[in-house]
């Protein structure tokens, strides 16, 4: 009786995250909100809200802490916005890239640099970024945690 209880949970879970847009998972997650707060200060919410489709590879909070002392707050003033939306954008692919489907190689992000996608037994890696949560669906895209910021 559990497992039907933990698999109906799971399916209102999955059907209530593909109704919300990429930024919006993204805003529900305590583990983002340094990620929110730069999509803020770039102003790509609206951009990041819209039809998309989008594969977003999302860095933790712990991500950016990984980054050198003082990039985090230096990358958030007005003045460095175009920095901030550079290093953002590069985290975007314009389409929907489920974790199954993604096959080593490059991908082109928004940004219009290309990714290094690398995919095997160990999993996915993103730029040397390892995928630690794949297959987040929302209305727009698809989100896919990664533990280190992408630096284009």
């Amino acid at each position: 009786m559990k497992l039907v209880s933990l698999f109906a949970a799971a399916a209102l879970l999955a059907s209530s995250a593909s109704a919300k847009n990429v930024v919006e998972i993204a805003i529900g997650s305590p583990d983002h909100t340094t990620l929110v707060a730069a999509v803020k200060a770039a102003g790509l919410v609206e951009t990041l809200s819209g039809e998309g489709p989008f594969t977003v590879f999302a860095p933790t909070n712990a991500a950016f802490a990984k980054l050198p002392a003082g990039t985090v707050e230096s990358l958030l003033k007005p003045e460095n916005k175009g920095k901030l939306v550079a290093v953002l954008t590069y985290h975007v692919v314009p389409a929907k890239v489920m974790a199954a489907d993604v096959k080593t190689g490059e991908a082109p992000t928004v940004n219009g640099k290309k990714l290094a996608l690398k995919a095997d037994a160990m999993g996915v890696t993103v730029n040397g970024a390892k995928v630690i949560a794949a297959d987040l669906v929302g209305s727009n895209g698809v989100i896919h945690v990664v533990d280190t910021v992408i630096l284009p």
